[in-house]
């Protein structure tokens, strides 16, 4: 995975510990260190406090994807898929505020406030517009960024996104539950704190994967190793918890008061793909079906027998189906992500800040 996940150094990276995507000269960024085992290099951007992202490498001037994870994720979620995207691509993943390397530092980890972080990532950080591709609670966050600011977003991804069911689709009574108890107050972090006290680290990954995968075998050993180093971080890290309870609450009450999603799903400009699992527990796959009658503009395709997942269940099939919409029906979508600046932003110099110590970088999500 290492050696096929980026370019040579001087293909992809600076000499001065700032990547070679299109980044704004005026970009508070910072490199982390060496590249990582699994091959991508780290950065740090300072957005209102530490905001961590990866650059997974491709070649220069191909169209830029930035990924977006789900409640409880982070960039590991896109290991497995990202090296098969970058003989084409450019591809970054940011962790949100709460979730992965990224601290919450005083912030908010909602929806709303993940929403803007993101754009602050795409309005101060890139000089390019993205196709964003985004999971589950990365969808919902790519369709609210796609709404609210059409000129920063080139085009979506959203693979299971977190969009609202149609009527009378009833949830899996299992995530319906683990969800209904984020809820209740001092419950929910005392929960995740139990649970995380009786279980090995594996266990709990191999839980998480049940929830999310219909076959968990699928993902592979390294990614599933990246993920069990990611959980281990998250065990130390203050405030962990309550930033995931806070992002899960905020996930929960947006598919509840749905007409301001469903409005944006139905108006939003940009070129888009859909990919969902038809064996997802926690989207309905009827949340897809209900997307491609409504938006028949849209490419929806349903990946049998895969579930929440699909880029880590199977990360062939899913790089397939992407590469073939840049190519097809999302060509404009790829000419956009290739060339076109993005929204411009004040100025604001590089300030020098010690890369923070590793904070939570959960392994999987809604």
């Amino acid at each position: 995975m290492a050696a096929d996940s980026a370019a040579s150094d001087g293909d992809t990276h600076g000499d001065r510990g700032r990547p070679q995507v299109p980044l704004k000269a005026s970009a508070p960024v910072s490199a982390a260190g060496a590249a990582t085992p699994e091959g991508y290099q780290s950065y740090w951007a300072q957005l209102g406090g530490p905001v961590h992202f990866v650059d997974f490498g491709g070649p220069q001037g191909a169209p830029l994807l930035l990924c977006v994870h789900g409640l409880g994720g982070s960039t590991l979620n896109w290991l497995p898929l990202a090296p098969l995207l970058t003989t084409s691509c450019r591809v970054l993943a940011v962790d949100l505020a709460g979730h992965g390397r990224t601290p919450k530092a005083g912030r908010r980890t909602d929806v709303a406030a993940n929403q803007r972080l993101l754009d602050r990532f795409l309005t101060e950080v890139l000089d390019a517009v993205p196709v964003l591709v985004g999971n589950s609670m990365g969808g919902m966050i790519s369709v609210l960024q796609a709404g609210h600011r059409p000129a920063s977003v080139a085009g979506m991804v959203l693979v299971d996104p977190a969009l609202p069911r149609p009527r009378g689709v009833r949830p899996d009574p299992e995530i319906a539950r683990l969800f209904a108890g984020l809820f209740v107050p001092w419950v929910s972090t005392a929960v995740l704190a139990r649970r995380r006290a009786r279980r090995t680290t594996t266990e709990l990954l191999e839980e998480n994967l049940r929830r999310i995968c219909a076959d968990p075998s699928r993902v592979p050993v390294p990614a599933r190793a990246a993920m069990e180093r990611g959980l281990l971080e998250r065990a130390g890290v203050p405030d962990a918890d309550q930033a995931f309870v806070a992002a899960g609450r905020s996930v929960v009450w947006s598919l509840l008061r749905a007409a301001p999603l469903s409005q944006l799903v139905r108006t939003v400009p940009q070129p888009t793909l859909v990919l969902h699992g038809s064996a997802d527990r926690l989207i309905p796959v009827a949340v897809a079906r209900d997307v491609a009658a409504r938006r028949p503009d849209w490419q929806v395709e349903i990946l049998d027998g895969l579930g929440h997942v699909p880029m880590l269940e199977d990360a062939a099939g899913t790089a397939t189906l992407l590469t073939r919409w840049l190519t097809g029906a999302g060509r404009s979508a790829a000419d956009t992500a290739r060339r076109t600046p993005g929204p411009s932003a004040p100025p604001a110099a590089t300030p020098g800040w010690p890369a923070p110590a590793a904070t939570p970088a959960p392994a999987v999500g809604a």
